[in-house]
């Protein structure tokens, strides 16, 4: 069965992003709202089929220029409300 959980995104041009898995943590879709289309789209592909904790290992802590935190960082922080709330 799927789910689906949106993160409220702070600190990066996109507003949010949803994420949709299935109960063996498999992502089946990533949609963010806003934010640079070309690399928001790239990550929602390279995420597609991965384990939700795979996807949060490899985005977490990446940086956008001088920003503490960037598109992909807040994909891994939604991930990672996921796995905190199951």
């Amino acid at each position: 069965m799927s789910k689906t959980y949106k993160h409220i995104c702070h600190g990066t041009c996109s507003k949010s992003v949803t994420i949709t898995y299935n109960d063996d943590h498999i992502i089946e879709d990533v949609k963010f709202e806003y934010g640079c289309p070309g690399n928001t789209l790239g990550v929602s592909l390279l995420a597609k089929g991965r384990k939700l904790e795979e996807v949060r290992d490899i985005l977490k802590g990446t940086r956008c220029g001088g920003k503490p935190t960037s598109c992909p960082d807040q994909l891994a922080l939604g991930i990672e409300e996921i796995l905190n709330n199951n």
